[in-house]
């Protein structure tokens, strides 16, 4: 989910140890399947292969999974499947802007599940291009505070990214988010490796022009609801909405 950074923190810190961990696996395998297919199975002239890489071994994917789907994924092993990527549009309680990102083998499949979880959950689907111009395709990279070495510092970051491209660094709390243009999404990325910082996560990501702010725990729980059914199904690899929420309105959820 990308909405509100501190309940995306949330979401990346318990990723790991997540029940649906099989169905998290399976999505980032698919992300580097279609990024070994779109640009070669070569991750060092691949960028795309190389964050979905980099993204699989930080949550855990086994290496020899990896490894199988960037073979199927470049056609040095069979059984590859050809995926498509939809993105679909809608409104979910409150009035939340949704963009739902899919991965998918068949299209009619993701549409109808799609739809079945937004409807159940009280939200409509959208005509294209009526929530998209909300959004801004932006690079996000994740960096953790706590390093093996040190604590990074917001200053850290930003001297390390300012010139590949940083347009803003977020604090997290845990973490701290840098987000750019999806063109320097790379530039970035090298520019924290080169001065010996890690990152947890970095991908183009659609990030919102403006908030909705949920002030009451109801409303923000109902928009919590639709996002984890959204989440749930297969064939969905991303969720981005313009909400935003309090620490104290997500505590009072999550309890």
């Amino acid at each position: 989910m990308s909405g509100h950074s501190k309940w995306a923190t949330t979401k990346h810190k318990k990723a790991v140890i997540d029940a649906r961990r099989g169905k998290m696996f399976a999505k980032l395998i698919k992300n580097i399947e279609v990024a070994a297919r779109m640009g070669g199975g070569d991750p060092a002239g691949n960028p795309t292969l190389y964050d979905a890489i980099q993204k699989a071994k930080k949550s855990s994917v086994p290496n020899d999974n990896i490894d199988r789907a960037v073979k199927r994924g470049s056609g040095a092993e069979a059984g590859g499947a050809d995926y498509q990527t939809i993105m679909y549009e809608g409104y979910g309680p409150n009035g939340v802007a949704f963009l739902i990102e899919c991965l998918t083998d068949n299209k009619n499949r993701a549409a109808m599940e799609v739809r079945t979880a937004m409807t159940r959950n009280g939200g409509s689907m959208a005509d294209p291009g009526s929530v998209s111009y909300m959004f801004n395709r932006k690079g996000v990279v994740v960096v953790p505070t706590s390093q093996e070495s040190r604590e990074v510092s917001e200053d850290d970051v930003l001297e390390a990214t300012l010139e590949a491209g940083a347009e803003e660094v977020n604090d997290l709390g845990e973490a701290f988010e840098v987000i750019s243009e999806a063109t320097d999404l790379v530039a970035v990325r090298t520019a924290l490796q080169a001065a010996g910082l890690d990152y947890d996560s970095a991908e183009a990501s659609f990030v919102p022009s403006m908030n909705v702010e949920l002030e009451d725990p109801k409303a923000a729980g109902a928009v919590m609801r639709l996002v984890d059914a959204l989440e749930d199904l297969d064939d969905v690899q991303n969720v981005f909405g313009n909400f935003d929420v309090s620490d104290e309105v997500m505590e009072a959820v999550e309890a």
